[in-house]
């Protein structure tokens, strides 16, 4: 207790006064002081780290459920002993997809009863283990409403004392009796789920590729605990949702490339039947053979749907192109005059110039190109992407997702002596922290990228404003100083329009080699004001080559680069299908992933994921609240606590009784 003398207690008179509005006598105060201290004593909360999801809701979701394989290892220190391993199995199964497997139990059970009652006591042991690192208060508000009473019930009550073993009994069985126990086990399912992890963090790009990050983000939504490190993906369907043409068109682009329009279409509302008319109508006769969508082996889509799929993939890619090339004219404090193409490409020839080389052209039938302007959009390519933009700024669905991107994401973030961001950090060779100027102002490091974070919730919140622009998004997608980036150019035009790889090739900024040096990775940490003897910098955005020998952890421990391959175009180059974090009271343990199969076969055959568990970094005391982010905050709230105390024991604030 601290012992605050009179004359200090004078000068926060104001604020003691509004504290006392809440803590309104010595014991109500006193008793909150209990409680925050107890809480500072319990385990630190588990945090689970995810990243490079592209859209992947199938893999995704099951890694959320499964808590990379946290719900499976409590039951074994649970149930292990007395269960055998199919059991477990069945069990787990029955925790991620209750609805699921509840369905198919019922077909095969033939005493039904009797597997309720057991299965019931089984969830309630695994979910008191779940729940014994947090107060009552926390597990309470976890609970569903409707079985809130019981389960606390259950939790908290010992059924092996003789005086209570027939009332724990008597519950479970009444649950089954009121045909109730479905219901009850569907929600005591979810409620392991929520406590399994306490906070989830999505190291950027939720967005593109896979088919369902609409999904993906209706997840998050509806998560108790969550926040979001912007990817390049993310931002550039951040910039559609402000309304930039040139964002707009990358992204229906990268859909048409992977077929992946039920996203568009049905997910978020999107009309694409301006872009299939102009297509169809300007690409007549043109078999647009680079453009044929990437189908996966398992998809059976008709020849017509391929050709115009093609068709809309070709017009969008050549309004994208254009679109860019006026923004790099209109932008040239930017310094992106190397990727101006079109006007270095030869219309009579089909060549193009890139840098001193010539290539040839791969396709030659440009029908909205005038050679004198290329980057000049048609009126036909002006009113389809008008068109398309009043689509995605009225689209509801998407707006709520882009708001709850900026409501839960940021730049980078730090966190439990952690320093969490999507790709880099813009660095000179020499490995000094690379300068940047805009609008007169030149900063580095984390400066830097609190005022480009500023920039961008600027363009988004105040895009109706005369003089905002929203091309920063753009900037932000593919520059070779955006944080998010970091390559030396974003080399689509190049992959689509030649067939020789040699300028396909995008080269890494320096940090992507610097950071390799644990020096340098410490440097970072301190510029962040992290303790770089402890911090750790989580980054994705490069997929790690497991299958070839590279490893996650860099730098002597101090930079763990989690991107495995959640998309399934990556897995050929990871090995592996994804990489999740998870720190714990424990330290901190990687998860490395197999290919996730099916739904199905999790519930028919309670086949999980294959996981493999590395310990990254071990405690040598198990870590509580107090040494985390939010025990800073609890502390900060006793000392205001137990200086209302001491007003109220001095005469200083009267108490409201």
């Amino acid at each position: 207790m601290n012992n605050f003398k009179t004359k200090d207690l004078m000068k926060q008179q104001d604020y003691l006064e509004l504290l006392s509005q809440k803590f309104r006598t010595i014991s109500q105060a006193a008793s909150e002081v209990i409680n925050l201290k107890s809480i500072l004593n319990l385990p630190k909360g588990t945090e689970h780290f995810l990243t490079d999801l592209h859209g992947e809701y199938g893999a995704f979701n099951h890694v959320m459920k499964n808590a990379s394989g946290v719900v499976k290892r409590k039951i074994n220190d649970v149930l292990g002993k007395t269960l055998s391993q199919n059991d477990i199995n069945e069990l787990a199964s029955l925790i991620y997809y209750p609805e699921e497997k509840l369905q198919l139990v019922k077909e095969r059970e033939v005493n039904l009863t009797d597997w309720y009652k057991i299965t019931i006591y089984r969830l309630i042991q695994v979910c008191r283990d779940a729940s014994s690192k947090y107060t009552r208060s926390k597990v309470r508000k976890a609970l569903p409403p409707d079985f809130a009473y019981i389960i606390q019930e259950l939790l908290h009550k010992d059924e092996d004392r003789s005086n209570r073993k027939e009332y724990y009994n008597q519950i479970i069985d009444t649950i089954v009796e009121l045909d109730s126990a479905e219901d009850f086990i569907i929600n005591i399912s979810n409620v392991i789920q929520k406590l399994t992890v306490d906070h989830l963090h999505i190291i950027g790009d939720v967005y593109d590729r896979g088919p369902g990050p609409h999904y993906i983000m209706d997840t998050l939504m509806k998560h108790h605990s969550v926040d979001i490190q912007w990817g390049n993906h993310d931002i550039l369907w951040m910039g559609a949702g402000a309304g930039d043409s040139a964002c707009i068109s990358n992204v229906v682009r990268i859909c048409l490339r992977y077929a992946n329009m039920d996203i568009l279409e049905e997910g978020y509302g999107i009309n694409l039947f301006p872009l299939a008319t102009f297509a169809l109508t300007t690409y007549k006769g043109d078999d647009c053979r680079k453009f044929k969508p990437k189908i996966s082996a398992n998809d059976i889509v008709p020849d017509s749907d391929i050709d115009l799929l093609s068709k809309m993939h070709k017009a969008i890619t050549i309004i994208q192109f254009k679109l860019e090339h006026e923004i790099a004219l209109n932008h040239p404090e930017y310094d992106l005059f190397d990727r101006l193409l079109l006007d270095k490409i030869n219309y009579e020839e089909y060549t193009i110039n890139v840098g001193d080389v010539v290539y040839k052209l791969n396709i030659q039938t440009f029908p909205t190109i005038d050679p004198k302007e290329p980057w000049k959009l048609t009126e036909e390519e002006k009113l389809v992407i008008d068109k398309l933009r009043y689509s995605f700024l009225k689209s509801e669905k998407l707006q709520q997702h882009i708001r709850f991107m900026f409501a839960k994401g940021s730049m980078y973030l730090k966190y439990n002596s952690n320093l969490l961001f999507h790709a880099s950090i813009p660095m000179n060779p020499d490995g000094t922290l690379k300068k940047l100027k805009f609008n007169g102002e030149e900063d580095s490091g984390m400066a830097l990228l609190d005022k480009m974070e500023q920039w961008v919730r600027e363009a988004y919140f105040g895009r109706e404003t005369k003089d905002n622009t929203t091309d920063f998004f753009w900037y932000l997608w593919c520059h070779q100083d955006s944080p998010l980036f970091g390559k030396d150019k974003m080399a689509t035009l190049e992959r689509y329009f030649i067939d020789d790889k040699t300028p396909h090739k995008e080269r890494f900024t320096p940090y992507f080699t610097l950071v390799n040096d644990e020096n340098i990775a410490k440097m970072i940490l301190k510029e962040f004001g992290l303790d770089p003897e402890k911090g750790h910098i989580i980054n994705g955005h490069v997929p790690v080559k497991t299958g070839k020998g590279e490893s996650p952890i860099k730098a002597n421990g101090r930079l763990l680069v989690i991107d495995g391959g959640f998309a399934k175009a990556y897995q050929r180059e990871t090995g592996i299908a994804g990489y999740t974090l998870i720190f714990n009271s424990y330290g901190l343990q990687l998860v490395s992933h197999q290919p996730f199969e099916s739904v199905e076969k999790s519930v028919n055959d309670g086949i999980d994921i294959r996981s493999t568990v590395s310990v990254v970094e071990k405690v040598v005391e198990r870590k509580k609240i107090a040494d985390t982010d939010i025990g800073q905050k609890l502390k900060k709230q006793i000392y205001y606590l137990e200086m209302l105390l001491g007003a109220f024991r001095k005469g200083v604030i009267k108490e409201k009784i």
